[in-house]
C-alpha cells in the first residue's frame, strides 16, 4: 500500500482542524479542571489532549474503517491497543498534543504528529505546528518538507557532519536509569551547546531542517517517535536504538539515538557513554 499526495494532504488537513477545534481555543485558557496528571508531575494529559485525538480518530475510522488506529491518551486507559502495532496491515499512531506540559504551562513549543505504518514498516510521518500553523512531511523515498500555511513546500535536509565538539543536541537523560544518567548528562558537555524543548516534535524539526545535530532518548513510545525518525531519515540522517539495532513501530525500549549520518552516531555514541 502507497500513500498518495491526497492522502496525505488530507491527513496533514486534519491535524490541523484538530487543533483548531479543539487545541488552540484552550491555550492558556485551561481551568484546574482541564489538566490531570499521568505518571509523574512532567506527563500530565489535558483535554485538549483527549478531544483532539477523539476527532482525528473519528475521521480515520471514517475513511479507513479497517485501520489500526493507535493514539496516545487511548493506549493510556488501555495498554493492550499497542498489541499487534508491528503486524499491521495499516495503521495510524497519533500524538495529540505533542509537549503537554508546555501547553499546559502556556509555552508555545507543541505540535500533533502522526505517523502511517504499513505492515511494520512507518511509511510517512507528519508533525503539526498550531502556532506556526505549518507542517513538517516526511514519505518514505519522497524526501521530507515544510508544507508553509502559504501552501509552498521547503525541501528540509539534516545537518552537515561535524566532530561532536561542534555538534548541538539534547539528551533526554530523565529516563535513562544510573549510572548511564549521571553519564550522559556529564557527557554533553563535551557538545558545544545543549537544547531541551520538552517536545519532541519540535525537537525532530530542528534536526530534520537542520538547526540542530543529535538527541538522545530512552523512552520509546511510538507517537513520540514514529513520526519524527521517519521525517528525519528522508531528511538524510541516521537513527539507531542504543545497541546500533534499526528501530521499528513495534519497539518500546532500548533508546534511540539520532545523529546527522551514521559516522556521526557512531561518534555520539562512543563519546556519550564513555567512562
Amino acid at each position: 500500500m502507497t500513500f498518495e499526495d491526497s492522502a496525505i494532504d488530507w491527513l496533514a488537513d486534519l491535524l490541523s482542524e484538530a487543533a483548531v477545534a479543539e487545541i488552540m481555543p484552550r491555550f492558556r485558557r485551561l481551568s484546574e479542571g482541564d489538566v490531570r496528571r499521568k505518571t509523574s508531575a512532567a506527563d500530565l494529559v489535558t483535554e485538549a489532549d483527549v478531544n483532539a485525538e477523539r476527532l482525528i480518530t473519528a475521521s480515520l475510522r471514517q475513511r479507513y474503517p479497517h485501520a489500526m488506529i493507535v493514539g496516545e491518551e487511548a493506549c493510556s486507559d488501555d495498554p493492550t491497543l499497542l498489541d499487534g502495532l508491528g503486524d499491521a496491515e495499516l495503521a495510524f499512531v497519533i500524538d495529540p498534543v505533542d509537549g503537554t506540559f508546555n501547553f499546559a504551562s502556556g509555552v508555545p513549543l507543541f505540535g500533533v504528529m502522526l505517523g502511517v505504518v504499513v505492515k511494520g514498516e512507518t511509511v510517512a510521518g507528519i508533525i503539526h505546528d498550531p502556532v506556526g500553523k505549518d507542517w513538517l512531511i516526511g514519505v518514505s523515498g519522497a524526501g521530507s518538507h515544510i508544507r508553509h500555511a502559504h501552501g509552498n513546500l521547503e525541501k528540509v535536509h539534516v545537518a552537515k557532519p561535524a566532530p561532536m565538539s561542534e555538534m548541538t543536541g539534547a539528551v533526554s537523560w530523565h529516563y535513562v536509569p544510573e549510572p548511564d544518567r549521571s553519564r550522559l548528562a556529564r557527557n554533553q558537555t563535551k557538545s558545544l551547546s545543549q537544547f531541551n524543548y520538552r517536545c519532541a516534535a519540535h525537537e525532530y524539526r530542528l534536526l530534520a531542517s537542520g538547526h540542530g545535530h543529535f538527541v538522545v532518548y530512552n523512552k520509546l513510545m511510538p507517537w513520540d517517535h514514529l513520526a519524527g525518525v521517519l521525517i528525519h531519515a528522508e531528511a538524510g540522517g541516521h537513527a539507531a536504538r542504543f545497541d546500533g539495532s534499526a528501530y521499528l513501530p513495534s519497539h518500546v525500549g532500548g533508546g534511540l539515538l539520532v545523529a546527522p549520518d551514521r559516522e556521526s552516531w557512531r561518534e555520539l555514541r562512543r563519546e556519550l557513554w564513555a567512562e
